[in-house]
């Protein structure tokens, strides 16, 4: 068994809190099941700028390149909005993925069954709901040139451009066609194709990869402001989806919400060469240092770790078999108990290491 170095970012706001659990797991995971893991931490986002004057230093992107895995807490704080937009966390953030190359973001939304009264919605529209969204993550209109702002007819506006080139989209499409052989086999490909042309680029270039590579799997398509309305009305006829930088933002923070929380969601942002988990959630500065947030999202981007960057797919079964036990015993944090007793972050973190080593 080989030793596996892991670069931990925990960031801003509940980062530390929610990393700190998932550090106890991997604890865990060693102790009992031999990973043979080790970490190092690193500054990135407001923490980053306090300490060296830049949301994505120099140390930390040496690490992350020296390490076989990225493992990221959140990001963004009220306290750095006044800074200059490439000194903001969120800056850090987009530079750490377009270092790496980390163009294909995986969101699983998997909604419990021992979590269903804690979804907005019927239980019979939620239940047995498995999707994943595999979100294009270092182009479109978050990293498009031209942007900024300017003066036109009289007046001060701001314009960004929505960019995909023909190589961007192939490597995104193969992706969700190859994640949907693992699954159901059905991809549906959200654009906006009746307005934007690059939308229309974007089906061209899905239909052609799937004619030619992959005929095999279910191919659909829906205008993204349909697939925002279907996520609520019949969210059990997705699949995989595969959606831009913008789109997949938005949907995989909507879908968050069929589960209970956001703090349920897990995600992976995958390249060539490097690989980074972390939950999808924000920062959470209203509860950050409160002891109140949910780390299971960056527990299951373990899981995800342990599955996709680390080839122990063994260990990633038992993690997200542990989060299962520790919500069949009642378990819950304030975002998921529906009013009833809920648990700190930290007592959350020991009821999943303690359902873990059960499992050992």
């Amino acid at each position: 068994m080989m030793a596996v170095k892991i670069a931990v970012l925990p960031g801003d706001g509940i980062g530390p809190e929610i990393v700190g659990e998932a550090l106890k797991v991997l604890d865990v995971l060693n102790q009992k099941f031999d990973l043979q893991a080790t970490w190092q931490e690193a500054t990135i986002g407001g923490a980053g700028y306090d300490a060296e004057k830049d949301p994505y230093p120099a140390s930390t992107q040496a690490l992350a390149h020296a390490s076989d895995a990225v493992l990221l807490g959140a990001v963004g704080g009220p306290q750095w909005e006044a800074l200059d937009k490439p000194l903001r966390p969120e800056a850090g953030l987009l530079r750490i993925r377009e270092d790496l190359g980390l163009f294909a973001n995986y969101r699983p939304t998997k909604v419990f069954d021992q979590l269903l009264d804690a979804s907005t919605l019927k239980p019979e529209v939620v239940q047995g709901v498995d999707i994943l969204v595999v979100r294009e993550l270092v182009s479109g209109i978050y990293f498009g040139q031209p942007r900024g702002f300017e003066e036109y007819n009289g007046e001060r506006t701001g314009f960004n451009t929505m960019r995909y080139g023909e190589s961007e989209v192939r490597r995104i499409a193969r992706k969700a066609f190859a994640a949907a052989r693992l699954r159901t086999n059905k991809v549906c490909s959200v654009e906006k194709a009746n307005v934007l042309e690059v939308s229309e680029l974007w089906r061209e270039i899905v239909i052609d990869v799937h004619q030619s590579e992959f005929s095999d799997v279910e191919l659909s398509h829906m205008y993204v402001d349909n697939a925002a309305m279907q996520l609520i009305r019949n969210p059990k006829q997705f699949d995989v989806i595969v959606t831009g930088n913008l789109f997949g933002d938005i949907l995989s923070d909507e879908a968050s919400m069929l589960t209970g929380s956001i703090g349920m969601l897990p995600s992976a942002s995958i390249g060539e060469k490097f690989a980074m988990y972390e939950p999808i959630h924000g920062s959470a500065p209203d509860i950050a240092g409160q002891d109140k947030a949910n780390p299971l999202a960056t527990i299951l981007s373990v899981a995800m770790m342990l599955r996709f960057s680390l080839n122990r797919e063994d260990l990633a079964e038992k993690v997200e078999q542990a989060v299962e036990d520790t919500l069949d015993a009642g378990v819950r944090t304030v975002d998921l108990a529906n009013g009833s007793t809920s648990v700190s972050c930290s007592a959350m973190g020991d009821a999943v290491c303690k359902a873990l080593g059960d499992l050992a």
